[in-house]
């Protein structure tokens, strides 16, 4: 027996939207969550179209000319996007007739592909019973004909398996919602044998070590430390009465281990170091839950790839705005000469050098209790903001609904 899809009703009528613009085929994400009796889909995205194929458009239709690095790009960025809870579940076409026999071919390869691209960014590695099959959904723009298949990402090797694709009214209406803030202070040193092109890589390494911490940290849900396998709203039903609609929210505290236990030994290394990056800051972290019976264990897993993501993304975008400012060769030269903003005192020592990390804004999704994230610097523009979520998720965004969660960290 397949995999069930639930998916939210709206994206029916956006898929049929889409069917009647084909111009032969048209690709696009599918964003939802995993569970182990049934996966979410909340959102679909076409792919943004490039320029240069409405030129391609004027030769015979044919899938040989999908550009695999443009949608796998356009799934990472999506995937920044994405609150705790939330992933790029599968890929969707829809195509004409007479391409629909290649169709599933197609969807296999680009299913690998995104799911490579988005494993390299990860700091964290799913857990051993965590669900690995992505969706191909294949639609016909003649027929309307859904096809909707599973592969295993983790078997190369993997045929497709047939799964069931059912929509659902107010598919997120009583989800849950967990949030927290987390304070960081995390000091990753610079060696001195290190090249100037490692800076990206030493930032890496060290947020690595710091996400090791946080998947070892205590979680309190609403102040109590809940047993993993208890289901997440055990106790809260009792108080309420009947589960009321809309989104339940939790409130989390996070607590990080200060050292090791009595019983683990550790070394101390003596390295020549060259520098340091220290990163500092609050940041507001934010996971979604499906509501049938949710368990500790999903809740928290949940939430710490949305503390660690958030983090990891932030210099990662950092890094690529030194670069799209710079270039390459400059951005050594950046990171030491920039001068610091107006609101810091400048050190009375040479070297030091503050970078604003981008803050984090949330936007609510239209028709859906759940809320997607994206990421500001200080000068950029609320209409940068908002031509970013229609680029990338197709959807046009208010500038009143963007609620900006932080304060500036660096």
């Amino acid at each position: 027996m397949g995999r069930t899809y639930l998916v939210e009703e709206g994206i029916g009528q956006y898929l049929a939207e889409l069917s009647t613009k084909v111009k032969p085929y048209v690709t696009g994400l599918l964003i939802g969550q995993c569970s182990p009796q049934r996966d979410y889909v909340v959102r679909a995205v076409r792919t943004p179209p490039k320029e240069q194929q409405q030129e391609e458009s004027l030769g015979p239709p044919k899938l040989a000319s999908l550009d695999e690095e443009w949608i796998t790009t356009h799934a990472s960025q999506v995937s920044r996007m994405l609150p705790g809870g939330l992933l790029v579940l599968g890929v969707f076409m829809i195509a004409t007739p007479e391409l629909a026999k290649d169709g599933q071919t197609a969807l296999r390869k680009l299913i690998f592909s995104v799911e490579k691209s988005l494993s390299k960014r990860r700091l964290w590695k799913p857990a051993e019973e965590e669900v690995s099959d992505r969706a191909a959904l294949q639609i016909c723009s003649a027929t309307k004909k859904v096809v909707c298949r599973t592969y295993d990402v983790q078997d190369p090797k993997s045929s497709a398996k047939p799964a069931d694709w059912k929509y659902q009214s107010a598919l997120t209406a009583s989800w849950v919602a967990l949030g927290c803030t987390v304070n960081v202070n995390i000091h990753i040193p610079l060696l001195a044998t290190s090249p100037n092109h490692d800076l990206e890589k030493n930032t890496k390494n060290g947020l690595n070590r710091w996400s090791k911490q946080i998947e070892d940290s205590v979680f309190l849900i609403n102040g109590q430390v809940k047993d993993e396998d208890t289901e997440l709203l055990e106790g809260q039903k009792k108080f309420r009465g009947n589960t009321q609609p809309g989104t339940q929210f939790s409130d989390v505290k996070v607590l990080t281990q200060l050292c090791q236990g009595a019983s683990a030994r550790s070394t101390a290394t003596v390295q020549v170091c060259s520098g340091s990056i220290n990163l500092r800051g609050a940041v507001k972290c934010r996971a979604y839950l499906h509501s049938n019976k949710p368990k500790v264990k999903e809740a928290i897993q949940a939430l710490k790839r949305d503390i660690i993501n958030t983090l990891s993304d932030r210099c990662e975008i950092l890094f690529e705005d030194l670069i799209l400012n710079e270039g390459p060769q400059k951005k050594m030269k950046k990171l030491k000469k920039k001068q610091n903003p107006k609101n810091k005192k400048t050190p009375a020592y040479f070297g030091r050098e503050y970078h604003v990390l981008p803050q984090r804004l949330f936007v609510p999704v239209a028709g859906s209790s759940v809320m997607l994230s994206d990421y500001k610097f200080g000068d950029e523009a609320v209409g940068e903001i908002q031509e970013r979520f229609v680029e990338m998720l197709d959807q046009p965004v208010q500038a009143e609904d963007m609620h900006i969660a932080e304060d500036i960290s660096t």
